[in-house]
């Protein structure tokens, strides 16, 4: 992020501003705005424009993952804070790997493989989503960080997708996992992500039924499947890799002390 010199008046102004159009955080994200756009009046838009929902991510078109800045906007999920868990947790699980082989699925602005690839620069690592405009940001984002990750645009949930991987040390997935509840009453900068992203069927668990049955025979046995999770859907998720086998089943909770992570191992 661009570092400039700070402006008290213009930062009470733009937390005035989103403070009236309701924004909880106001003081707060008036100081994101102010360390990364060092215009005034652009400054002052995008607090405008933030008054009216917009998310503060895409309106500044970057974001911080894992400490790494990505690129981000419309078309695209926003990297959450949280799913820097699944980054942790597979790292810690793979430290004793030489050159893991690594896919990330529904991987959107990349992220997670970015991420991955930015700690074990020695790891074979490919992302595939089946949103193109996910990807413009994801391939933009490995390009600009220089990190050698792989972008494919497919359908993770169709099998000639998942038959071309085989042997794989790790699979990573952030699926839509919302249930039809949580998407009929989201918040409204939530509503301006891409539901392709969000919309995880009736209970929030279609991707995890189907993915693990189509990619666990992609896995090398000993491999690690790692899933994040919704903080109430551990055990559902748990059990539908006992289910398809998978052993060493784990849950992982985030910073905030709630189930995120789901994972286990391909059976030896």
């Amino acid at each position: 992020m661009k570092k400039q010199q700070f402006d008290a008046a213009l930062h009470r102004e733009l937390t005035e501003t989103l403070h009236s159009g309701g924004i909880e955080d106001a003081e707060l994200e008036a100081k994101w705005i102010l360390e990364d756009i060092p215009d005034a009046e652009r400054a002052r838009e995008i607090a405008r424009r933030r008054t009216q929902h917009e998310p503060l991510q895409y309106l500044l078109g970057t974001w911080e993952f894992y400490g790494l800045p990505l690129l981000v906007g419309e078309g695209v999920l926003i990297p959450r804070a949280d799913t820097e868990t699944l980054v942790d947790a597979v790292l810690q699980r793979t430290a004793h790997i030489q050159s893991p082989q690594i896919v990330d699925l529904c991987t959107g602005t990349g992220c997670i493989a970015l991420a991955l690839k930015s700690q074990r620069p020695d790891a074979d690592v490919t992302g595939i989503d089946i949103s193109r405009k996910a990807l413009s940001y994801a391939e933009p984002n490995a390009l600009r960080l220089h990190l050698d990750v792989r972008f494919r645009c497919g359908d993770v949930t169709d099998p000639a997708v998942c038959g071309q991987f085989r042997g794989l040390d790790v699979i990573t997935c952030n699926p839509p996992y919302l249930t039809a509840e949580d998407m009929a009453h989201l918040q409204p900068e939530v509503t301006h992500e891409p539901s392709l992203a969000l919309a995880g069927g009736a209970d929030g668990l279609d991707f995890y039924r189907v993915l693990t049955r189509l990619w666990r025979d992609s896995l090398r046995a000993g491999g690690l499947l790692a899933y994040e999770i919704g903080c109430t859907q551990a055990k559902a998720v748990a059990a539908i890799l006992s289910e398809n086998g998978f052993t060493g089943i784990g849950t992982v909770r985030d910073l905030n002390g709630m189930d995120r992570v789901v994972l286990g191992y391909q059976a030896e």
